[in-house]
């Protein structure tokens, strides 16, 4: 289908303070859009400065996001979210820790909070759309559905933080960078040529809310400490530690054993019982999963009526692998063709079909494989948080904005 550039819409772009978000609200501007930009004041604590990788929450962050407006020419904004970020994100990654699971905060702050709290303000004001810098595209038909899908390029694809949305807020999502096809030095590069001061700013790889990046000692302070056994397989004690929430499943460093294994080789984490306080290791072929089931699942569309074969993503930065997925009632049932190791519940289990975002659940229990089974998939990093042609029919709806 032919393309056709959009009527200009009321957009309000989200403006973190970094390149991303300075760029994607400078091309909707560009492209006939009236655009006002907003900052969002997610600390309670905003004096506090990062070091290194930096977050989103700061009073230099949003100082950099009014400083790019200014240059771009759009009215600017600072709206203070913080306690409704409190309760949504930062209360919620605490409690699922607490209870053994490892969540996956940027997940909760897109659903909850910038295409939840903010949509919703911004609909209320008569905004049109709500734009951001993710790395994703919006697809729409002729007959006006739309579709999430992933990036034009995969190594900046932000599709998975994005698997939260559903029908209602995607019809009011802009994404102006995800058609681009350059490397983030290239989107340096026009931040230059258009004076945004971020063009040199680094890019955030830490949870924005631990302005220190230590999450051990973040929880730590809220959840106190409790020492508890590290056993191994057989139920074996083989060392101590100061609190189970402090560890994640696939996780290899930091353990603090005292002696190695028996075969001499590394040993990750297994299982996490908070009930007990246990943290329980062994060899890597232990993590092993077969399956999974996912609870509370959010489609970027319809759900799926029937057994379906997809593709599946299982952290941020994680590869693809080749899944059987069915919906039994609010339960997603996930089947994997070969073995994945260091799948943790809390994680989000997001489906693709080719590049479009069918949807994502968050991971409730996962089953080991048979003897039987097939050889595993290598483990991905425990702390990480294939292209198919583009569907007939469907146009890219932020075409007109890049």
């Amino acid at each position: 289908m032919t393309e056709t550039s959009p009527r200009p819409l009321k957009v309000l772009a989200a403006m973190s303070g970094g390149v991303d978000s300075a760029v994607a609200a400078a091309r909707a501007a560009e492209a006939g859009h009236d655009v006002t930009g907003v900052h969002l004041a997610l600390s309670a604590n905003p004096q506090s400065f990062r070091t290194g990788a930096r977050g989103c929450c700061t009073i230099e962050d949003s100082r950099d996001a009014r400083r790019a407006a200014d240059v771009i020419g759009i009215p600017f904004y600072v709206w203070d979210l913080a306690e409704r970020f409190r309760e949504d994100v930062v209360d919620d990654f605490v409690a699922e820790y607490e209870a053994g699971r490892t969540p996956n905060p940027c997940l909760r702050c897109n659903e909850k909070i910038k295409f939840a709290a903010l949509l919703d303000k911004a609909l209320a004001l008569g905004f049109d759309a709500v734009c951001t810098g993710h790395y994703a595209r919006v697809l729409t038909h002729p007959d006006g559905t739309r579709e999430l899908h992933r990036a034009s390029d995969m190594a900046k694809d932000q599709s998975y933080v994005l698997g939260v949305l559903d029908d209602r807020q995607l019809a009011h999502a802009m994404f102006p960078l995800g058609d681009t096809e350059t490397t983030k030095d290239e989107i340096r590069a026009e931040a230059e040529r258009r004076g945004l001061a971020v063009a040199k700013k680094p890019d955030s790889h830490d949870i924005c809310f631990i302005a220190d990046g230590d999450t051990q000692g973040f929880l730590a302070s809220r959840l106190g400490t409790a020492e508890g056994d590290i056993v191994d397989e057989n139920g074996t004690r083989v060392g101590t530690h100061q609190g189970a929430y402090g560890f994640t499943i696939g996780q290899r460093k930091g353990l603090r054993i005292g002696h190695p294994a028996p075969d001499g080789k590394p040993r990750y984490v297994l299982d996490i019982s908070p009930v007990d306080n246990t943290v329980t290791v062994g060899p890597r072929e232990s993590l092993d999963i077969a399956s999974l089931t996912a609870v509370r699942p959010r489609w970027c569309g319809t759900a799926p009526l029937t057994t379906g074969r997809y593709t599946a993503q299982l952290r941020a930065h994680g590869g693809e692998c080749d899944v059987r997925a069915e919906l039994a009632g609010d339960e997603l049932r996930v089947a994997f063709d070969t073995p994945v190791r260091g799948v943790a519940p809390g994680q989000a289990v997001v489906l693709y079909d080719g590049t479009r975002v069918v949807g994502s659940a968050t991971i409730a229990t996962t089953r080991k494989p048979e003897p039987a089974d097939a050889t595993t998939r290598e483990p991905e990093p425990a702390d990480a948080t294939t292209r198919e042609p583009e569907p007939a029919g469907a146009t890219v709806a932020d075409a007109a904005v890049v």
